[in-house]
């Protein structure tokens, strides 16, 4: 074992965890929406759901959201540390990116043509995200076909009670390598928001832009910079049309252009000049809430166009390819909370989906025509809070699928919070369903008679407080099954291939830990540990143990730093090479990261100024084989408030 993490490990065994993260940990009292929809505290919820709050991003200001998420419990984003054009894969206790769904202001979101219906977080600045909820598990009940090991449930910034207010920042950074250092800055990000409340109206709107380049996507020597930027316009308006009546509209605008190497994992030319990626992305949506005596009504629908399109080098003509992928996406989601007395409620709704796609590339055309599918859900969850600290959250779901057969998904999670101890116990049982995406379905290698992917999940653990609540503990231990896996069959001989359902199951294990300790009111150690236990067939990226730690200080009322260290244990991987056709387990070593951010409150409520450090140890490390990783790099920014 690395001798930093021996010592690492040295330290939080006296606090009887290995563990630390950037979040708070939820108190008791914080409200949560992941696990009914609804607002309802966490006391009464059955689930350690983590909440990274707006404090939480300001004290990781500068960082993506793939980097944020990158220090939360359990969650391992892959790509983070490479160059920003490098694509991102997420994984919540041995699922991959099609068993993670990612859910923005209640709407599920979804790249249509993408082979495993997955969504690009690259699209989204952390600048326009308010707070994000992490809930692990199945969770196909409330959420429909993908929420299979967890769901990301990201909300965006809302306006202000005061008729106008807003911000402008201007962030510059370095983008190097361990092994190479400028530094001058490399990374630009800057934008502004205007937001505010006109009587019955309210409004938020804002700008966002990035530019990097400095790091080359392919790792090797004298390879060209990989440019990357990203233009976001987000605009929200609401009107409560009555005491009861509230009516929300949103419309945002995200286009993203990459310069890529590789069109493989890697090739025997890997640092591809010609090859640029460009993504534009189109979303509207109208949400009406309706408060009554006994409960709330509320619609969440949006409409998503996203086309992504690719200039390609054909290594054997020498010519440029071009590929087009085209989705379109409509998701409403109709749902009723009914409270029946102050110990029973109930959730019942519907939702509906309708996904299409084009695609236009050299090998294949799909027209929308024909590649098209859509999805009628009805769900209902009913939840039942006890005076004596039971609780009990179970409901169930039909997914009716215009092209295959009916699927039931269900969960039961029962929770006991002791009165007489500052302690709950937490256990669930749920299932979930993954449907075959559209390129599955209908691209020359799909295949009508797939049926959906199947997990479950099994947990129990505690969440528990101690020393007047300075300290705060919880702990899981997770089991999850995955069977009717979605894997593709090539026959050397005929060349025959298409998408099958893959024989058999795969069964993943862990245990996740999250600790939080308030030595006073202006410093915190906080910090987690997870340990994911995976067969061979799921074991690539994920690393079996993982761990956070920080410490927060705030010196005065205007000075904030912060210190953290992440350990990442050794993962396996496999290298394709697109010159031979092979392929090559390869075995990646841990690396440890340190980090550091220092905040100052130039004038009070008006304006501030940031430092951060990241990888202060200029750490030499492999992300995913073939590819460049970040070293030591600096960042500063400005904010101003008004």
């Amino acid at each position: 074992m690395n001798q930093k993490f021996r010592y690492c490990t040295a330290i939080v065994a006296l606090w009887g965890t290995c563990a630390m993260a950037q979040q708070d940990t939820i108190s008791l009292k914080e409200v949560v929406i992941s696990d009914t929809k609804f607002e309802q505290s966490k006391e009464k919820s059955g689930k350690i759901i983590e909440k990274i709050t707006a404090k939480d991003l300001e004290r990781n200001s500068g960082q993506s959201v793939a980097a944020v998420l990158s220090q939360a419990l359990g969650l391992e984003v892959n790509g983070n540390q490479s160059a920003n054009g490098k694509n991102l894969s997420y994984f919540i206790r041995g699922g991959r990116n099609r068993q993670v769904l990612i859910v923005i202001d209640g709407i599920p979101m979804t790249d249509a043509s993408g082979i495993n219906l997955e969504y690009d977080l690259r699209l989204l600045p952390a600048e326009q995200v308010e707070s994000i909820e992490i809930m692990k598990g199945a969770a196909s009940t409330l959420y429909g076909t993908g929420a299979a090991s967890g769901v990301i449930n990201i909300t965006l910034k809302k306006a202000a009670k005061k008729e106008i207010s807003g911000n402008a920042y201007m962030h510059l950074g370095t983008q190097n390598t361990s092994e190479n250092f400028r530094g001058n800055p490399q990374d630009f990000n800057q934008g502004f928001g205007l937001n505010g409340t006109l009587e019955k109206v309210d409004y938020y709107a804002s700008l966002n832009s990035t530019e990097t380049k400095g790091i080359s996507q392919a790792s090797g020597e004298n390879f060209e910079e990989d440019q990357f930027s990203r233009v976001n316009a987000l605009a929200k308006i609401g009107f409560q049309a009555t005491s009861k009546l509230k009516l929300d509209f949103f419309g945002n605008y995200d286009r993203m252009k990459t310069d890529y190497d590789g069109p493989f994992d890697n090739v025997n030319s890997p640092d591809v000049l010609e090859n640029v990626s460009l993504s534009e992305q189109f979303r509207f949506g109208f949400n009406p809430k309706y408060k009554y005596r006994n409960g709330e009504f509320k619609i969440n629908s949006g409409f998503t166009l996203l086309e992504r399109s690719y200039n390609e080098l054909n290594s054997w003509s020498g010519s440029l390819d071009n590929y087009v992928y085209t989705s379109r996406s409509v998701v409403a989601d109709a749902m009723n909370k009914y409270n029946f007395n102050s110990s029973f409620f109930m959730v019942v709704g519907t939702q509906f989906q309708f996904h299409d796609m084009n695609t236009q590339t050299p090998f294949d055309v799909i027209n929308r025509e024909n590649a098209k599918f859509n999805l009628v859900d009805p769900y209902i969850t009913a939840v039942y809070n006890t005076p004596f600290g039971l609780h009990i959250n179970a409901g169930a779901r039909l997914n009716l699928h215009s092209v295959y057969d009916n699927q039931w998904v269900y969960n039961v999670n029962p929770s006991y919070h002791f009165k007489e101890l500052p302690l709950k116990i937490i256990t669930s049982y749920s299932t979930a369903y993954i449907t075959p995406s559209l390129y599955q379905l209908y691209s020359p290698y799909g295949n009508l008679d797939l049926t959906p992917e199947e997990n479950a999940t099994a947990e129990v653990g505690f969440e528990a407080t101690f020393w007047n609540k300075k300290m705060t503990l919880n702990a899981v231990g997770f089991y999850r099954e995955e069977s009717n896996s979605i894997g593709f069959f090539f026959d050397p001989e005929t060349f025959a291939s298409y998408y099958v359902n893959v024989e058999g199951e795969n069964r993943v294990r862990g245990v996740e830990t999250t600790l939080t300790y308030n030595f006073s009111s202006k410093v915190r150690v906080t910090g987690n540990y997870s340990f994911t236990d995976i067969p061979e067939e799921l074991n690539r990226l994920i690393p079996k143990h993982k761990g956070n730690i920080a410490l927060d200080y705030q010196m005065n009322a205007r000075t904030f730093a912060s210190i953290s260290y992440q350990y990442v244990d050794d993962r396996r991987d496999a290298f394709f090479d697109g010159g031979t056709f092979a392929t090559t387990d390869v075995f990646l070593g841990s690396y440890q990261l340190l980090s550091g951010l220092l905040k100052y409150e130039v004038l009070k409520n008006r304006m501030s100024v940031f430092g951060a450090v990241n990888n202060i140890l200029n750490e030499e490390f492999v992300e995913t084989v073939g590819y460049n990783t970040r070293g030591r790099n600096v960042k500063i920014g400005l904010n101003f408030m008004f």
